[in-house]
């Protein structure tokens, strides 16, 4: 228990100056090694104390009486039961309640199941073995700081990031954590919301004239509803109503029903497909398994058809960009997509350069403008042409 003076050095380390120390007029900084001026009008005081076996520290003020005094109520409300800024410390490990926020937070959503396997993987390599009340805003800055520093993508951390917070949320909610969620105040990288990739229309006619099997019919699928790769993968015969030409999807990534329309090219891809004996899975292995991987036959197409950073997903990215593009409205977009806003849709509002040029084209069509030249009388040449003054 003790009053201690704190500064900072320009390289931000904080110096804490304890007893005698905080009348020195200059300090060393031990991690930089830099002179740090000390006055009565730098840094601030603070006081630590113990509270069931746990140390304390608390900021107070620029006076040392005000410090001192603060310390003295802080021992007296303890002593006497009254200190009414401790709350019920609850001893919950990190690594213990990852289990129980997958079981009863993720466990009924697959793909933020998905999701926060690896986030929760990387956060319990950092915070294992840490109580939930000791991970304070500090220890969330040093975590952003430690995965950019291993070459993590801004948005990775985020992600990460985003799932902790999450995490502090539910604890706060099933009584598991008092006080502020200490990832509220750690500001986020910011992204680069780039061009989304896409394919123009011949590089989707050379991609399926380059797959062969299930993989055909895969992509084909992928390209005229906009599915996403776990949902064509889940999909059971069941789901596909050839009456009423739609796509009953039950279960998705947001975890709502969405119905998906299907045009020509997808009942022949769905009629291509041999049906298993056994198996419910519209795409399967011969044992009947659900397809999970096509990675081989994928990268065999990309090397044949010449195509480059272009992974699968991106052909979700290519529905929404060729239907905006061919004048389907946006909201209709967003819903066979399955976007839950429209902002999400709006990344796909890019127009391709053969696109844009078609459109000025049409324009010039309408509007009817012949190309015309200024009327000229009496002259014979350019040389009498009188400059024009501006």
């Amino acid at each position: 228990m003790s009053v201690f003076k704190r500064i900072y050095c320009q390289c931000k380390n904080p110096i804490n100056l304890h007893k005698n120390r905080e009348k020195l007029r200059e300090v060393t900084c031990p991690k930089c090694g830099a002179v740090v001026k000390n006055g009565q009008d730098v840094g601030n005081y603070f006081i630590s104390y113990y509270i069931n076996g746990r140390k304390k520290t608390e900021k107070v003020s620029f006076n040392k009486s005000l410090a001192e005094a603060a310390l003295r109520k802080r021992l007296t409300e303890i002593a006497e039961g009254r200190f009414l800024d401790i709350k019920k410390e609850h001893k919950v490990k990190f690594e213990d309640f990852v289990e129980e926020y997958l079981h009863l937070h993720c466990a009924n959503h697959r793909g933020v199941h998905k999701a926060a396997l690896v986030n929760l993987k990387v956060l319990k390599r950092f915070f294992g073995g840490k109580y939930l009340s000791e991970i304070d805003v500090r220890a969330v800055q040093e975590f952003k700081v430690k995965r950019k520093q291993e070459g993590v993508s801004d948005a990775t951390v985020n992600r990460a990031l985003a799932c902790l917070k999450s995490m502090f949320n539910r604890a706060k909610e099933w009584d598991k954590f008092s006080g502020d969620n200490p990832v509220c105040k750690v500001k986020l990288f910011k992204e680069s919301n780039g061009r989304a990739r896409y394919l123009e229309r011949e590089e989707i006619a050379r991609l399926i004239n380059a797959c062969t099997g299930n993989l055909k019919a895969i992509v084909i699928v992928a390209v005229n509803t906009g599915m996403r790769r776990g949902e064509i993968f889940g999909l059971k015969w069941r789901d596909l109503d050839f009456n009423r030409k739609a796509i009953n999807l039950l279960i998705t990534k947001n975890g709502e029903k969405r119905e998906i329309p299907m045009n020509e090219d997808v009942i022949s891809a769905f009629i291509s497909v041999r049906k298993h004996p056994q198996s419910p899975y519209v795409f399967c292995y011969e044992d009947g398994n659900p397809v999970r991987d096509i990675r081989k036959g994928w990268l065999k197409a990309m090397k044949q058809t010449g195509i480059k950073d272009f992974v699968f997903h991106q052909l979700r990215h290519t529905f929404c960009s060729q239907s905006i593009m061919a004048g389907v409205d946006m909201n209709t977009v967003r819903e066979i997509a399955g976007h839950k806003s429209m902002q999400m849709t709006l990344r796909y509002s890019h127009l391709s350069q053969n696109h844009k040029q078609r459109a000025v084209d049409i324009l010039a069509q309408r509007l009817g403008i012949k190309e015309c030249s200024p009327k000229i009388d009496n002259v014979t040449s350019v040389e009498h042409i009188s400059p024009i003054s501006f």
